[in-house]
């Protein structure tokens, strides 16, 4: 099987030949693997199964601010403290509540969806490919005003928060409809919902502001015949029934400190595809080589069985990971071969 027939069978809950796998790294991981194993290719050596390209055009530098950083929608991130991966927000641009409805979210750069299409496709052959679009909703909306804020106008301003997260799915499913025209196995949706026990926002803000707009993003790509992937941190559990019926694929990313192994291949199979469950909270960082490959191979055993599952860290693998564990991990994976 190739890796993208992998993944597919996987979805579809048959059985591949060997679990499809894939990891994806922080710039700060990957660099300190090439200097761990002095391969600048090092990428190339672990037989990703999935080619993804971002669909969020790259932060720039803020001018006369160091370490700081402004994205598509001119939010200023700061990463001058321990995270240097995603930062915290400098500041944010909607400071009223009565800007909430009238704000106008920054046009669709067609052409950069485009370029990066294209290259995807030129550089996933033999893999799944997917197109992602982070921050897509929830997270936008808070990184304009806030989570407090936000939170807080979920109750007390229900219309503004529908008209502001409507101009944000309008815009992500332009995104998608510009991707969609390509050979692309699917739309990887980012947007984080849960913490580490339970929903942020819980799960009637959820369904009443935030779920007719995510069905509402799915639909394109399920319209076009293609998989629907989400990524969202902790635990989202409350919701799984409806992100199934609205036509959710793939979920990730499955939290093995939130979520039991046995109890959720159980629950969700037949139903959801599990992608991740090697976790980079309580395992990656502090276990040794050897239990790291032990818990890989025990969690593929029981995830992989009858498909359903895609092989991978819970996150992009952060800095604090030893590269010998990052080793015994993708070993496991290529020892199924």
């Amino acid at each position: 099987m190739t890796n993208k027939e992998r993944v597919v069978a996987a979805i579809k809950h048959e059985q591949p030949d060997r679990v499809p796998h894939n990891v994806f790294f922080t710039k700060e991981m990957l660099n300190k693997m090439v200097a761990y194993t002095g391969n600048n290719n090092y990428i190339n050596t672990i037989d990703n199964h999935i080619t993804k390209a971002s669909l969020t055009k790259p932060q720039a530098p803020a001018k006369g601010r160091s370490e700081h950083f402004v994205d598509e929608f001119g939010v200023i991130w700061d990463k001058s403290g321990v995270d240097k991966d995603i930062g915290v927000v400098a500041d944010y641009m909607i400071k009223e509540p009565g800007q909430l409805a009238n704000y106008t979210p920054p046009s669709v750069d067609e052409e950069f969806i485009r370029a990066q299409c294209k290259t995807l496709i030129e550089n996933s052959a033999g893999n799944f490919a997917i197109a992602s679009i982070g921050f897509s909703l929830f997270e936008r909306a808070w990184s304009l005003c806030s989570m407090s804020d936000f939170l807080c106008y979920m109750l007390t301003d229900p219309e503004a928060v529908d008209s502001l997260l409507s101009k944000l799915a309008k815009r992500n499913i332009q995104k998608a409809n510009i991707a969609l025209e390509y050979d692309i196995d699917g739309v990887l949706f980012g947007d984080d919902w849960g913490q580490q026990r339970g929903m942020i926002m819980g799960k009637p803000l959820w369904e009443e502001l935030i779920k007719p707009h995510v069905a509402a993003m799915y639909s394109v790509v399920k319209q076009k015949d293609r998989y629907v992937l989400h990524h969202s941190c902790g635990d989202i559990s409350d919701i799984f029934e409806d992100l199934e019926k609205i036509g959710l694929d793939v979920y990730q990313t499955f939290q093995p400190e939130i979520y039991d192994i046995n109890e959720y291949k159980e629950k969700l199979n037949s139903k959801l595809t599990i992608w991740g469950a090697i976790s980079t909270q309580a395992h990656l960082p502090f276990k040794s080589p050897k239990e790291i490959y032990d818990i890989t191979k025990h969690t593929m055993d029981i995830l992989g069985k009858g498909g359903g599952y895609i092989a991978a860290p819970t996150h992009d693998v952060p800095g604090d990971v030893p590269p010998e564990n990052l080793e015994a991990m993708v070993k496991a994976f290529l020892d199924q071969k």
